[in-house]
């Protein structure tokens, strides 16, 4: 059993309130637009971190961080992408990975707007967290954190931080 810690366009701003919220998880997952190596090395200090570089990141990030991460944890294959879009309307590159990887998780971020949707077409769990950091439109950051258990993904919970 793992406890996941999510988030997604930090574009270099880490709420003060992340730090509580993702003591206890095991890693942490950043699906892209981490803005600077300062906000990817604090997350890292706190957990073990995966991450894909986002569209605002320079080259910095990209030459620590992949376009996608593929990878099993537990027993679920998981999927992350910064700008993958979400279920009836994936981006181009997100359908070519869902379509060859098959995941079971697909996570993606970019949009700044909190999705969890239930893909049935490709029997998949798509999961957006939002934003963390203060740049965009959004009036609320978010994180996420949720458990992979065996083949199971539960308890899903969100914390939200007014701007």
């Amino acid at each position: 059993m793992k406890k996941i810690g999510l988030l997604s366009d930090t574009h270099g701003y880490l709420p003060g309130k992340a730090h509580s919220f993702l003591a206890d998880c095991d890693e942490i997952w950043h699906a892209g637009d981490i803005g600077d190596l300062e906000t990817a090395k604090a997350l890292a200090s706190l957990k073990p971190l995966r991450a894909v570089y986002g569209n605002i990141d320079g080259t910095g990030i990209r030459s620590f961080y992949p376009l996608y991460q593929e990878f099993t944890c537990e027993k679920v294959k998981v999927l992350i992408i910064h700008i993958g879009g979400y279920p009836g309307k994936y981006s181009r590159e997100a359908r070519e990975l869902i379509d060859r990887i098959k995941p079971k998780l697909f996570i993606s971020g970019h949009s700044h707007i909190l999705k969890v949707m239930n893909d049935h077409k490709n029997g998949l769990l798509h999961i957006n967290p939002g934003a963390a950091g203060k740049s965009g439109f959004h009036q609320i950051s978010t994180i996420v954190r949720f458990i992979i258990d065996d083949e199971n993904i539960r308890d899903l919970e969100i914390l939200e931080i007014p701007k």
